[in-house]
Order: structure tokens, then sequence, then C-alpha cells
């Protein structure tokens, strides 16, 4: 990867930012909502990471570490504890309870910590208590919420006071949506390097994935179907594709939508929706807001899933367009919504099993052009189970890069995203760490 991008960092910066040291807060990093799915997952590679890490010489950085899991349930916490420290050269981690409900539990966690990583949804339920106590008290966040009407709600709060404390609020670290967010990101700067330009229109296709959904997921996705079904309000902000953009003077560039099948005469292929884009295109278009609009005010911007060429491909599409209406209708109406969730969907606390998720990758394509007609080609790819494996990893290294990579006088308070918060620092730990590769590439397919 050419990480040689000259684009700096340095923004947001204020008098007023404020940043304990770490002798003043004893924990680098607090996994909040460590015992869900996801959240082991993560506490397991987080202290797998560190481990090894402090095991190479010369990594006195990674092992200065100090990190702690939370929630609610003590035993569960207590079990998670155990099977960490059972791990050879693992040192024992700290526990702390906390709870959504209880405020001043949560004030005392993140006044305990520099980052909060927060796997507690659906956030729409159960996330803004942790986020107005990180805007608060001056802590850094991360989270993977695809609950674009959530992130809204909370940049509309709390984004004075996290400007005021130094709070960095950095929402969607996982598959929702570094891919879709860096990958633009990178392909930007690879265009600026070789055309001394940005694109004005980027397409993203999914090429292949494999991996499977957790009831997190599902239950997220119910909770956001459920707000959308009874509020014409929330319909009206799903539908907004500058929804996260929240300046004075936002574009109003009509964006392309993929919601039904369409063919692709430039790759030969059919498209079919890419149920993510309706959180992906959001942060995108806030990104390049954050940036000054250095994508262009004009910047368009649009998601779909590849299917095969030939009639073969063309029944996918319709079948992938078909069930997904079908999906969102059903989970719009309690009675439905219900049935699915009890008797047909994942549990919440399940999901795709250890070599499901070692099985898993994802492969994404970026398709850029100038508005001088040059044209450029990249893709993002991930070597594990994109919404767990993958997501996992994104989640620590982004919270590992806050803590420190980004110091808060180049970045200060305020809700961030990935690429505008992280940048070539987060690429480069991804392409490390994490399995996530950055790449240029010669052709169209």
């Amino acid at each position: 990867m050419d990480t040689n991008t000259g684009t700096s960092t340095n923004i947001n910066k204020s008098e007023d930012t404020k940043q304990a040291s770490s002798e003043e807060r004893p924990y680098a990093i607090v996994l909040y909502g460590a015992t869900s799915f996801v959240g082991q997952i993560t506490a397991h590679y987080l202290s797998q990471f560190l481990s090894e890490s402090t095991a190479k010489e010369g990594s006195s950085e990674e092992s200065a570490v100090t990190w702690a899991i939370a929630g609610r349930d003590e035993d569960k916490l207590k079990k998670l504890q155990s099977e960490l420290s059972s791990k050879p050269d693992n040192g024992k981690v700290d526990i702390i309870i906390a709870n959504s409900n209880d405020d001043a539990s949560l004030n005392e966690m993140t006044k305990q910590t520099q980052v909060i990583i927060s796997t507690v949804g659906p956030y729409l339920q159960y996330g803004e208590p942790l986020i107005k106590a990180c805007a608060t008290n001056g802590t850094d966040y991360v989270d993977l919420t695809g609950e674009a009407i959530f992130i809204k709600d909370m940049l509309d709060k709390y984004q004075e006071t996290a400007k005021q404390s130094g709070a960095r609020i950095v929402n969607s670290c996982g598959f929702d949506s570094i891919p879709s967010d860096l990958g633009v990101y990178f392909t930007q700067q690879q265009a600026k390097a070789q055309f001394d330009r940005s694109c004005d229109v980027i397409h993203m296709r999914v090429k292949a994935a494999k991996g499977g959904l957790s009831g997190g997921t599902i239950a997220s996705m119910a909770t956001i179907f459920e707000e959308v079904g009874k509020d014409k309000e929330r319909r009206s902000q799903v539908a907004n594709p500058y929804l996260l953009n929240d300046d004075n003077d936002a574009p109003n560039v009509r964006q392309d939508n993929v919601s039904k099948p369409e063919y692709d005469t430039e790759h030969d292929r059919w498209l079919a929706p890419f149920v993510m884009a309706s959180i992906n295109t959001r942060i995108v278009h806030r990104s390049n807001q954050l940036l000054d609009y250095e994508y262009s005010r004009d910047f368009k911007y649009d998601e779909a899933m590849w299917m095969k060429d030939g009639i073969k491909g063309q029944l996918m599409s319709y079948g992938m367009s078909v069930g997904l209406l079908g999906f969102a209708t059903a989970m719009i109406f309690k009675p439905s919504r219900e049935f699915l969730s009890k008797h047909v969907l994942p549990k919440s606390g399940s999901g795709p099993s250890k070599s499901e998720q070692e099985d898993g990758f994802f492969d994404i394509r970026f398709f850029g052009e100038t508005s001088k007609k040059d044209t450029i080609s990249t893709k993002v790819t991930g070597d594990k189970d994109p919404g767990y494996g993958s997501t996992s990893r994104m989640l620590a290294q982004s919270a590992l890069c806050l803590a420190q990579d980004i110091s808060k006088e180049d970045v200060g308070g305020g809700f961030w995203t990935p690429a505008v918060a992280m940048g070539d620092q987060l690429l480069k730990r991804l392409e490390d760490h994490a399995g996530i590769s950055f790449e240029v590439i010669d052709d169209k397919n």
C-alpha cells in the first residue's frame, strides 16, 4: 500500500481540548459489552494481539497497553476473564461493572479509560447513555453501529459537548463502515497521487463475501425497521444520503441508489442492492464534509453487489432484490417482525462458529473517475468473516489507533468518521494486524 498521500490529520484543534494522561487514567482501553457475541471475539483478539506484541523484541509501545473488560453481568465477565487469563503469556484482565441503565456506573467507567469500545446494541435502545458519558468526560469512543439514525441523534445532541471535552466519537468501526470509508479514502489518495485530482464519482461493488449474521445484528435491524415503520420523520431521515452532514450548506446532488436489479454494462455483470449501503454511503459523505469536501461538493458514491453475467446472474439479482424487499417489509410490521425474531432469525448471543469466522472473507472493488475522465480501480479485501472475524479486528485496531497514534492536538473532540479521524495510521494498522489489504488494481474485474 502506498501511504504517501500528503493528507494532514491536523484538524479541529481547540485550546479547550483536554486529554487525560495515562497516569490519570489506569486503562488505555475498556471493552464494554465484552460478553456479547462480537464482544467476546474482540476480547480474545485484543488479548492475543497485545500478548504477542509484548513478546516481540522492542515492542514497548504495545506492551504498555492496559485494558479491562466491562459489562453488567459479573459472572459472565469472570468467566471471560478466566478464559483470557488462561492463555500463555496473557496477564489478568481487570473487570468493571457498568450498566446502560446506570449513569453513575457509566461515568465511573469512562473516567478510568482513554478509549471505550462499545459492542452494546441495538444502539438506538442502549447506546445514548454511554455516548453521553464519554462526551461529558472527554473519553474517546468507538463502536460498530450500522444505525445511521442513531449516529444522527447523537451527533445532534452531543457534538458540542464532545468538542469541549476533547472526546473523539468514532462510530461504525467495523464492517459497517471501515471498508467503504477507508476504501474511498484510499482510492481518492491514490487518484490525487496519479492524476493530481480527486474522483468525483466512485462506484463500490461487493465482488465476493462469505460470512454470517448474529442475533445482535438482527436486533439492530429490527430496531431500525421498527423506528422507520412508526415514524414518518425517520423514514425521511433514512432516505437522505446526506443525513450525517451537519454543515449549514450540505450538497444536494442526486445520488444513485441501486435498489433493484440493474445491469452493469461496463463490467458485464448484474447488480443487486447491498444491505449495508444505507449506512456506508452516509459515512462516506460525512467524511467528505469533514475533509472540507476534498472529494468535491458534486461527489457521487453508490454501493451494490456484483452478480454473474447471463440468466443465472439476472435471476440471482432479482432473487436478492425481492428477498431484501420482503425482509424489510416483514420487519416493519410488529407481528411479522416478532415472528421472524422468535422463530426464524438468529437469537441474541448467537452467530457464526469459530470455523465459519475463520473461513469467511470479503473482496470489495472501487471504481473511480475524475472530472477529466481519468479512471482508477482499487480493492479492499479481508481474510475473515466480515461481520465478526474482521469486524472484531477493525474495532480493536481502531481503539488502539486512537489511544496510541492520534493525539488530541492533531484530532480534537467531536464526532468523526474512521477515515478522517485515523486515516493513514489506521490503514497501516489494518494491513499490519487485521488481515485487511488496500490495493490499486489494473483491471476492472
